[in-house]
């Protein structure tokens, strides 16, 4: 079972998860901490993250449609690409 708690960081408070041996820091409090959650969707926009996530969709995901994958990699980091 996975176990929350928050720690403050120079006034903010940022979430932790921790589940078994892992521990989870929430991106979304740090960015809206920040007042840019803008981060965020550069992050998401960015070729490596796309190729990371395709990784880790088909490590864990029997459903991965890596067709559709392809598409999608193929268009990131593009000026016109848009999540």
């Amino acid at each position: 079972m996975a176990k929350s708690k928050k720690i403050n960081i120079q006034g903010n408070e940022i979430t932790i998860i921790a589940q078994e041996k892992d521990d989870y820091i929430s991106l979304t409090d740090m960015a809206r901490n920040q007042h840019q959650e803008v981060v965020i969707i550069k992050w998401l926009s960015l070729k490596s993250t796309i190729e990371y996530l395709g990784e880790w969709e088909a490590l864990y995901n029997s459903e991965f449609n890596y067709t559709e994958f392809g598409t999608i990699k193929n268009a990131a980091g593009s000026n016109n690409f848009v999540h």
